[in-house]
């Protein structure tokens, strides 16, 4: 079975908890990971939660990289979901367990959109059918 997608589940323990609390340092830190990964960068999204943690999201044309930050428990979740074949989603999840400076870290892949072929073009979508 060949797959559409990747999902990269990152799991990152005994961060550095001053920098899961900052907003400019975990937006430019997703955007370097996607650019890491090769993708391409279409918009993001953050937002500061008060006391403390942030969310945000990185909308690549490859799909999009994500991040919770929880800085009362020194944890971040990072998703990294890549589509075709041109990126490296592993250089994105190596800079995200180096920058927030993780002593755990775990990786899960899932393969998305399973399927006995992957054509190397789409095809052309159907009338009236969402994109």
């Amino acid at each position: 079975m060949k797959a559409l997608a990747r999902h990269l589940l990152l799991e990152l323990k005994g961060c550095r908890h001053d920098r899961l609390n900052d907003l400019d340092f975990i937006r430019d830190t997703l955007r370097d990971a996607a650019l890491a990964a090769g993708a391409t960068i279409i918009k993001d999204s953050f937002y500061q939660f008060a006391p403390y943690g942030i969310s945000g999201v990185v909308i690549i044309a490859e799909s999009h990289l994500s991040i919770h930050t929880w800085p009362e428990f020194d944890y971040a979740a990072v998703d990294i979901f890549t589509c075709g074949m041109t990126t490296n989603p592993e250089k994105a999840a190596g800079l995200m367990v180096q920058r927030l400076e993780s002593k755990d870290a775990q990786l899960r892949e899932v393969k998305r959109g399973l399927m006995a072929e992957v054509p190397t073009v789409y095809p052309k979508q159907k009338a009236g059918t969402r994109a």
